[in-house]
């Protein structure tokens, strides 16, 4: 199993070990012992085959082998993606692999090889303040995004792929509330306005969440803006 994402393979940290797969190789994971990685064998809320990982002509792919049990597959941006019994997703770069368990989730982390240039995978890219055309996004605003989203940019036991309420946000400021929301409103209104859709709604702080993680607004690093504890 000794190969590298550079020659094609996929590397995989898991419960404190790393594996290194070659094209060719398989990986396993569930509550079975005789997985490649057993997450835990007494816990039967874990399938005994969770899932897979395995190349298919030139690319990696994580696929759900439970037949009643989904797994989150989380992208590198840090948005999930829930897996659902035989449905499969192809590995690129970064990704995440979570399995709920009784005790708590299970986390492999996959480094497989980099999109290729243009193809359907590649994460969007731009400059890091700057969302559309025209619509700037300045300090202020990148840490009220921050404060609202910091569950998605958090790994581990601490990744929480929603929107923190406008209380707890302003309060992780030092803000008043109305201040957030005010500066929040805004930058919906600013992007909508420049063509960015779904940000009006029900749904829309989660759009929003996905469009400032997809475009690199705010990244992991950024938790620096408002200090990594909670």
């Amino acid at each position: 199993m000794e190969s590298s994402a550079d020659d094609g393979g996929l590397t995989i940290e898991a419960g404190g070990s790393t594996y290194r797969l070659a094209p060719g190789d398989t990986f396993t994971f569930g509550r079975a012992e005789s997985c490649t990685l057993c997450l835990d064998s007494g816990d039967a809320a874990i399938s005994r085959l969770a899932g897979e990982i395995e190349r298919v002509g030139e690319v990696w792919f994580v696929t759900n082998r439970s037949s009643s049990r989904p797994f989150s597959v989380v992208d590198g941006p840090g948005l999930r993606r829930v897996l659902a019994p035989g449905q499969r997703d192809a590995v690129e770069g970064r990704v995440r692999v979570i399995v709920d368990g009784t005790g708590g989730p299970h986390e492999l982390v996959l480094q497989g090889p980099d999109p290729v240039a243009g193809g359907p995978g590649e994460a969007v890219t731009g400059l890091p303040t700057a969302a559309g055309q025209d619509v700037v996004i300045n300090d202020r605003d990148r840490l009220a995004l921050v404060a609202l989203f910091a569950g998605y940019l958090h790994e581990g036991p601490r990744y929480d792929p929603s929107p923190r309420s406008y209380e707890a946000a302003a309060s992780r400021l030092g803000w008043p509330r109305t201040t957030l929301v005010k500066r929040v409103e805004y930058i919906r209104t600013r992007l909508t306005n420049a063509g960015v859709p779904n940000l009006q709604g029900w749904n829309a702080l989660s759009a929003l969440a996905e469009y400032a993680l997809t475009t690199k607004l705010i990244t992991p690093d950024d938790l620096r803006l408002i200090g990594k504890t909670p």
